[in-house]
């Protein structure tokens, strides 16, 4: 297999596994380099590389998930708390957690050298953050991983840059949990393509 096949197959089997543990299928030097990697050439707008991820594995990830549930306890109604508990504690089982977050002072830098389009930076940064999320999630599943994208930001946030010392500058986008699958994904539908979900014009 080689070529754009190769990599649609990566494409087609990343999926949401929700259902993981603390085991691996690779190495954690493995898994920092497939992180670092996606970070280093997923691509931004204007090239400013806004992008930001913190790889958080053994007690370090278990951490977020206690702050995580911590947070949560304090405005979940107490009758819904239990299943609430149940799904951090799902998270906290897995054997790491990627955080991704974008640098304001990237975005604010380019709103400021380039004003014409200070509105549509952060979106872009947007862009870029999301890039880089699948990036790291279909490596990572490729790899015989199982992960879901979660997003306990803004709640957690103010938390975790103070729990890691990180700068006041990255704003938390979201959280992917990892770990090896103990059951495989639900299964997927999907809504028509041609003719709906895409058009062609012009083909020859």
């Amino acid at each position: 297999m080689s070529g754009s096949a190769a990599f649609f197959e990566a494409v087609k089997t990343r999926r949401s596994v929700y259902t993981i543990t603390s085991d691996s299928t690779i190495s954690d030097d493995k898994i920092q380099e497939i992180v670092a990697t996606a970070v280093k050439h997923a691509p931004s707008s204007f090239n400013t590389q806004s992008s930001r991820a913190v790889l958080l594995l053994g007690d370090e990830h278990k951490k977020l998930w206690d702050i995580t549930l911590n947070v949560l306890k304090g405005i979940v109604p107490a009758e819904q708390f239990p299943a609430t508990e149940q799904k951090i504690q799902s998270f906290a089982g897995g054997h790491g957690t990627v955080l991704f977050f974008e640098d304001q002072d990237n975005v604010k830098d380019l709103q400021t050298r380039f004003a014409l389009y200070q509105d549509r930076f952060p979106v872009w940064s947007e862009h870029a953050s999301a890039i880089l999320q699948y990036i790291v999630w279909t490596a990572l599943e490729a790899e015989g991983l199982g992960a879901s994208l979660q997003h306990y930001n803004p709640l957690i946030s103010a938390q975790v840059l103070d729990t890691w010392k990180l700068p006041a500058s990255w704003v938390l986008v979201s959280q992917l949990v990892f770990g090896k699958p103990s059951a495989p994904a639900g299964e997927k539908t999907f809504e028509p393509v041609e003719g709906k979900r895409f058009l062609t014009f012009g083909k020859q």
